[in-house]
């Protein structure tokens, strides 16, 4: 805090009400974002790229380590392809009654995809970019506009418009545009509310975090309906929070004993429902 106070002048106040609401993991994220937020976007770009390695040694227990520092639009799709592939290797380890730790899965995931064995999202590079329209047009951000990649922070206009060049372009208009009247009864979250949903909440668009108070958790999140399909909640923007694995099981835990995921009784014949 006294760290970002330096460089944010103000920004204390609200870093002592993360502090209280959420884990050290959040707070860290916070204080960063914001003291990015500070730095010159192209000062930072060449900070970024000046700092890119890759170091590895082996250890006391002839381990191989690797210690890595990718510029944003190499980690963020990496990191994106390793997460959607240890989610599959953990499912399949937790069906064959596996206790191994989530570190111990990404290992075995990062195992598969350098031998090319990796599926789905793990075979694919997505890296989320938000950039306000009239940055764009103009070549560079002015006061509040952003220019960033999702889940790391920001970047020059021109270094998003070259990663965009070869790349599927996605909409979201967030200024007088409700997000929450992208809506469907049925649990199949449709393109574009998935688009919505992975950007965060605008205006800053920083990703998703388990809503769970004090996890923080940003990989490996899973979307839940607050009020569920069983129940007849519809599948909507303002209905759908991220959740880790572990509080989205017990948030099903919840509802079931709420009887919430119960089918609600047809009434007998010749009754009214």
């Amino acid at each position: 805090i006294t760290r970002t106070e330096s460089a944010c002048p103000g920004s204390e106040a609200e870093l002592v009400a993360v502090a209280t609401s959420c884990d050290i993991k959040s707070l860290r994220d916070k204080a960063r974002s914001l003291r990015l937020g500070a730095v010159d976007v192209d000062r930072l770009y060449a900070r970024q790229r000046a700092a890119r390695a890759v170091q590895h040694w082996t250890d006391e227990l002839g381990m191989v380590r690797i210690n890595a520092a990718m510029m944003p639009e190499v980690g963020v799709p990496f990191v994106n392809r390793l997460e959607a592939e240890t989610g599959r290797v953990r499912r399949e380890a937790r069906r064959a009654g596996s206790t191994d730790p989530y570190a111990a899965h990404a290992a075995d995931a990062l195992a598969k995809m350098i031998g090319g064995e990796g599926k789905g999202h793990a075979t694919r590079a997505d890296v989320n970019l938000v950039c306000d329209l009239r940055a764009w047009r103009r070549g560079h951000t002015e006061g509040e506009e952003i220019s960033a990649i999702i889940g790391s922070g920001p970047i020059p206009v021109d270094v998003a418009k070259e990663l965009s060049r070869d790349g599927f372009l996605k909409v979201v208009l967030h200024d007088g545009v409700k997000v929450d009247t992208v809506a469907h009864l049925g649990r199949h979250i449709s393109a574009e509310l998935r688009t919505a949903l992975e950007l965060g909440s605008p205006p800053t668009f920083e990703g998703l975090v388990c809503v769970e108070p004090g996890c923080g958790r940003q990989a490996g999140l899973e979307m839940d309906h607050l009020d569920p399909v069983a129940h007849h909640g519809p599948t909507s923007f303002s209905n759908l929070k991220p959740r880790c694995w572990v509080h989205h099981q017990e948030k099903t835990e919840r509802d079931r004993r709420a009887g919430l995921l119960k089918p609600p009784l047809k009434p007998p014949p010749g009754l009214p429902p």
